[in-house]
C-alpha cells in the first residue's frame, strides 16, 4: 500500500500526537507514524517549567519569568526559538483539542498551580486536567480534605500521602476503602479499575462505600482511575453521588492519565481523516528530491510505502527509539542527524547520581534552527522540509526543569507552523 501526504510525523508521544492534530488543523494531509512510548508514563499534567535554575531546585511560581530567566542563560534552549505568545497559543491550542475529546483543562492565566504526587509532595505545573484542579485549589486554600485510597490498587498509598503533606496541608486526612467487586479476587491495577468505574452500578457502589468516610472534608482525593474513555462523565457522576468537590492524584506509571490522552489524540485524529500507523516504526528513509521523502513504514509482515512532502521528527530520546546509544557515541538512526553530546561516553554522566548540575547525556539531542530544522554537519538545514520537535532537540533537560510537555507541545505548534509557511517572530529580549 502506498499513503500520500503533505506532512508526515514520526512519533507517537507527546510531541508526535500535538504536531499531528496540529498540522491537521492547518488542513494539511497528515500521517502518524509510531509505537506507544513515553506517553502512557504522562501524568497528564502540561507543564511550562517548574524549576529553573534546576541545579538550585528553584521552584518557579511565575512559567514566563523561568522561561525568560532560562532562554536568557541559554539561546540555543528550544524556548529561546519560540515567542512567548506562541508557546501560550500551543496551550490553548492543545488543550482545546483535548476538551473537545472530552478531556477538559483548567489553568490560573500567567502562574503555576501546585498539585500533589503519589509521593506526598506538590508539583507545579500550568494546566491541569479538571479531573485534578479541585485538589490544587484545595491546597491553595488550605481546605480540609480527605485521600481515600482503595485496598489492594497497586502503586498509590493514600497515607504515604498525606503524611508527607502534613506540615503544608495540616487538615489533609487518609482512608482506605475496598473496591467493588474485588472479592473476586482479581489484582486490581490502575487500567482495570478505571475501566469498571465506568460502569454505572459500580460507581454507586463505590460512592456508597466512600460516603461515610467524607466527614467535614471539603473536598476528596482519589487516585486516578475515574474512567478511561468516559472519564468526564465518570467524574460528574462520582462528584454528584458523594456532594463534594472531587479530585485526582496521579498514580505511578504507567498511568491511567497518560492513557487517557493518547486515546483522546489518536480519537482526535482519526475524526480529522489523519492516516494513523500505529504500532508501527519507519524501517526507512529515502530523500526522493528536496521536495519530499519517501519512507517505508511496517510492524509484523507488513510494510508500506509512506510519501510525503514534508517530515517532523518527533520520536522521542532514548525510550521512544529517536536517538540510540551506541559504544562510544549517541546516534539518530533514521536520518544519520548529527547528535549534540559530550565528548565521550566517560563523560555522559556525573559521579554523583543527583549531581546538581545533572547529567550530560540528558541535554544530548539534535540541533535546530529558528524554524526548528535539524541542522547537518556543516550546521546548515539537513534538508529544507525536515523538522523536529519534542525530547529529542538538544540543549534542555525537561525532567530537572519540569518542562518536559511545554516543551513537546510548544516546539510541535513551532515545527508546524514553520513547516507550513507561517513565519514566527523570535523572542525579544
Amino acid at each position: 500500500m502506498e499513503v500520500r501526504c503533505d506532512i508526515a510525523v514520526i512519533g507517537t508521544g507527546m510531541a508526535g500526537l500535538a504536531a499531528a492534530c496540529f498540522a491537521a488543523d492547518r488542513g494539511a494531509a497528515t500521517a502518524v507514524i509510531g509505537a506507544t512510548a513515553e506517553i502512557i508514563c504522562a501524568s497528564g499534567l502540561t507543564d511550562r517549567v517548574a524549576a529553573y535554575p534546576p541545579k538550585k531546585k528553584r521552584v518557579r511560581k511565575d512559567p514566563w519569568a523561568a522561561i525568560r530567566a532560562l532562554a536568557a542563560a541559554d539561546p540555543e534552549h528550544p524556548y529561546a526559538r519560540i515567542p512567548p505568545e506562541a508557546i501560550e497559543n500551543a496551550i490553548d491550542a492543545f488543550t482545546g483539542v483535548l476538551k473537545r475529546a472530552g478531556l477538559p483543562y483548567r489553568r490560573r492565566k500567567g502562574a503555576n498551580s501546585f498539585v500533589l504526587t503519589p509521593m506526598g509532595t506538590v508539583k507545579p505545573t500550568y494546566a491541569v486536567p479538571l479531573s485534578m484542579w479541585a485538589g490544587a485549589e484545595a491546597f491553595r486554600r488550605q481546605r480540609p480534605a480527605l485521600i481515600a485510597g482503595i485496598d489492594g490498587l497497586k502503586g498509590f498509598s493514600p497515607r504515604l500521602v498525606a503524611e508527607a503533606m502534613h506540615r503544608k496541608w495540616p487538615s489533609l486526612r487518609w482512608t482506605h476503602i475496598p473496591f467493588p467487586e474485588s472479592e473476586l479476587g482479581e489484582e486490581l491495577f490502575a487500567e482495570r479499575v478505571a475501566r469498571r468505574l465506568e460502569s454505572e452500578a459500580v460507581r454507586k457502589a463505590f460512592a456508597e462505600r466512600l460516603g461515610p468516610h467524607i466527614d467535614d472534608a471539603r473536598a476528596v482525593g482519589l487516585p486516578a482511575v475515574l474512567g478511561l474513555y468516559r472519564s468526564e462523565a465518570v467524574f460528574a457522576d462520582l462528584e454528584h453521588r458523594l456532594g463534594v468537590p472531587v479530585f485526582e492524584i496521579q498514580t505511578m506509571p504507567p498511568s491511567v492519565a497518560g492513557l487517557r490522552i493518547k486515546e483522546a489524540l489518536l480519537r482526535a485524529l482519526s475524526e480529522a481523516g489523519v492516516r494513523v500507523f500505529a504500532e508501527q516504526k519507519v524501517l526507512g528513509v529515502a530523500f526522493q528530491t528536496k521536495n519530499g521523502f519517501r519512507m517505508t513504514v511496517g510492524g509484523g509482515a507488513f510494510s508500506h510505502t509512506v510519501h510525503s512532502r514534508a517530515v517532523i521528527l518527533a520520536a522521542g530520546r532514548f525510550l521512544g527509539g529517536g536517538l540510540q546509544a551506541e559504544r562510544k557515541r549517541i546516534r539518530e538512526p533514521l536520518f544519520d542527524l548529527p547528535v549534540d553530546q559530550a565528548p565521550d561516553r566517560a563523560a555522559w554522566h556525573r559521579d554523583t547520581f543527583l549531581d546538581p548540575m545533572g547529567h550530560p547525556i540528558n541535554r544530548a539531542g539534535i540541533q535546530v534552527d529558528e524554524n526548528f530544522r535539524p541542522l547537518n554537519r556543516r550546521g546548515k538545514p539537513a534538508h529544507p522540509h525536515l523538522f523536529a520537535a519534542g525530547a529529542i532537540l538538544a540543549h534542555q533537560d525537561w525532567m530537572r526543569e519540569k518542562s518536559g510537555a511545554g516543551i513537546a507541545i510548544s516546539s510541535a505548534y513551532a515545527a508546524v507552523n514553520a513547516c507550513c509557511g507561517r513565519q514566527q517572530r523570535k523572542p525579544s529580549g
